[in-house]
Order: structure tokens, then sequence, then C-alpha cells
């Protein structure tokens, strides 16, 4: 089975489930920190192919739910400095196998990628299948204690 370059941000409680089912599923990984790479526009941009610069976005990133940022209607070029100036942006993870690139956590697309299958994952998930699994929007979120700030 190949390798996986699994960018993430440390400590992201749904970044430790993905990177825990491509484990189980066999999958070797390669894991960096997606807010210290030294990234340029040239590297990033083949991650996100031909989905839409407004999909790019990490969406519990300070700066977009703040307004400061706002993805809607942003052309390419700007979203792209903006992520390299401040990577926190980023939808996670970032995957690569050799010179296929993949952002964020779609399980459909992940499962026809890599050959997951919708079963029962690794860790406790109550029984739910892959795609059942809301493994990108951070479960923080859902409460509205002081450590929902911390999810971004």
């Amino acid at each position: 089975m190949p390798s996986i370059t699994f960018y993430e941000k440390p400590g992201c409680i749904n970044n430790t489930k993905q990177k825990a089912l491509l484990q189980a599923a066999g999958y070797e990984l390669e894991v960096r920190n997606l807010l210290t790479e030294e990234w340029s526009v040239k590297q990033l941009r083949p991650y996100f192919g031909d989905a839409a610069v407004v999909d790019w976005f990490n969406r519990t990133a300070p700066m977009v739910k703040s307004g400061e940022v706002m993805p809607e209607g942003m052309d390419e070029a700007t979203a792209l400095a903006l992520m390299v100036e401040y990577p926190i942006l980023i939808r996670r993870p970032l995957m690569r196998v050799g010179d296929r690139y993949q952002f964020g956590w779609n399980a459909e697309a992940i499962e026809a990628w890599l050959g997951l299958t919708p079963v029962e994952s690794a860790g406790d998930q109550g029984g739910r299948s892959l795609r059942e699994q809301d493994l990108e929007n951070c479960p923080r979120q859902a409460s509205a204690s002081s450590s929902a700030s911390q999810c971004h």
C-alpha cells in the first residue's frame, strides 16, 4: 500500500480520527504539520483540483468566522496568497499519494480514491459507518463552551 502524506493541524480531534481510519485500513502515514509547513502557491494549488475556491477554506478559521476573510467571490490568486500566509485558512486535511492530491475529508471521494470501505472505523464512533461520521466539522463547534474557540 502506498504511503499517504497527511497534513494536519496537531491536536485536531477529527484529524486524529482520520489518521486512525487510514492506519486501520493499512496505510502508512507521513504526518506533517499544516500550520508550520512553508507553503508556496505552486505547492498548495494541486490539492484543490477543480473545486470551487470557496470550498478550499476552513470555515472554522478565526479570520473566516470573524468576517475578516470572506471566501465567497474570492479569486484563486487571492485565496492562495492568503493561505500561504495563513495556513489555518486551509480546509484540512491535505493528503497526497504520488501525484494524487486531496483536500478536506469527503468520505465518498476518499473511499473511491483509497479503497476505504464504509465500515465501522477505528476508535469509538458508536458503530457509525465512514459516511455517517462527520469527520470534517469540529465536534467542539457544537458546544458553546470556551473550548469551541480553540477549534480552528
